[in-house]
């Protein structure tokens, strides 16, 4: 009989290598996935992992790993500091989405000026509407004790909702002929993010998440707020015995995975998609925690996972064009990878046991 022992400490060796191996076992699970679809498992696995990278039109696929990365390596960084702290922000999506809805207005509202403030004002706002829309639970979890994870998800679709109703209505581009859409930022100079370099997809976005990275790592090793959220998702009780305040904490990190995920959302819509529409969002907050997860909570290895389900948005786009495949098929992927590393992270914290039955 096989039992389950809990290690006295975290196994650090699980803990690098279940990543590995999860990603492994969804090649396999999402391969036998494809061919149940009628579809030849190898060539789709290879559409996603391989051509991406060395197939045709390598170059440019490589440069949109980087744009498709940096979103969701901002938001993961700043749900990664919550959820070390056992803090459950799962409402990034809505934060992304409130945080474009915010920067692309100020970007419109100074239409069609040509002033060099008018981009940082933008970045400005995006930050400050993602940080609003996650004080929201933050607020209602402090006064009423209320479930972060039920009010920040539940907010999301208030924030589709919105972005519908922008789209639609205020936000709408008057020269659009009745469509619904805003002003495409990419054709407002004055309020775009294009490529810094051209041809590599590096854009102030993908520059915001790498320097995210680098602070949230110097923060969680050198900084007493590092310390506090370490410790009061490791032993709350002692976090409280070390005079961790934990609304106090509660709304700091609720308050920089806002901001974070309001960022992303500002700069792709004044970047790649160019505009708020009523598909707007396409997942990214979501999919950030399966990137935070899968890079351990730790910064470097955020960059690596974020890097990877990157690779995943490509190649799945390819082999929806060469196979056919639907999207629904990719997003089971990708879920299979976040079940898979949900599931072998139980090594990391008990060991298998074979146990004699007596007869």
């Amino acid at each position: 009989m096989l039992t389950l022992e809990k290690r006295p400490s975290p196994s650090r060796f699980w803990a690098g290598v279940t990543p590995i191996l999860a990603v492994i076992l969804t090649m396999i699970a999402g391969g036998i996935l494809f061919a149940a679809m009628g579809k030849d498992p190898v060539e789709a696995i290879l559409d996603i992992f391989w051509q991406p990278l060395f197939g045709d039109n390598a170059d440019y696929f490589r440069a949109q790993l980087l744009v498709k990365a940096g979103p969701l390596v901002l938001i993961a960084v700043g749900l990664s500091l919550g959820f070390r702290a056992s803090i459950w922000n799962i409402g990034a999506e809505g934060q992304y989405i409130i945080g474009a809805i915010c920067g692309a207005a100020v970007g419109l509202a100074f239409y069609p000026a040509d002033h060099w403030y008018i981009f940082p004002l933008m970045v400005i706002a995006g930050a400050l509407g993602g940080w609003a829309w996650a004080m929201i639970p933050a607020l209602l979890k402090n006064v009423f004790g209320t479930n972060e994870i039920l009010v920040s998800l539940m907010l999301v679709y208030v924030a589709e909702n919105i972005q519908s109703w922008m789209a639609f209505g205020p936000l709408r581009n008057p020269e659009g002929m009745g469509f619904p859409g805003s002003r495409n930022l990419q054709q407002y100079p004055a309020a775009s993010n294009p490529e810094l370099i051209p041809n590599t997809g590096i854009h102030w976005g993908v520059v915001a998440a790498a320097v995210a990275a680098v602070l949230a790592y110097i923060l969680l090793k050198k900084h007493i707020l590092g310390f506090q959220i370490r410790v009061a998702g490791q032993a709350p009780r002692a976090a409280r015995f070390a005079g961790v305040d934990p609304k106090h904490l509660f709304t700091i990190c609720m308050g920089i995975s806002g901001a974070l995920a309001g960022l992303a959302g500002l700069f792709e819509v004044s970047g790649p998609s160019g505009q708020i529409s009523t598909n707007f969002n396409v997942g990214y907050g979501f999919t950030a925690i399966i990137v935070a997860y899968l890079g351990r909570l730790h910064p470097i290895g955020i960059v690596l996972a974020g890097l990877l389900l990157a690779l995943t948005y490509i190649g799945g786009e390819l082999a929806q064009l060469s196979l056919g495949l639907p999207s629904a098929a990719i997003q089971a992927f990708q879920g299979m990878l976040l079940f898979f590393l949900l599931g072998l992270d139980v090594l990391s914290n008990y060991r298998i046991r074979v146990k004699e039955t007596r007869k």
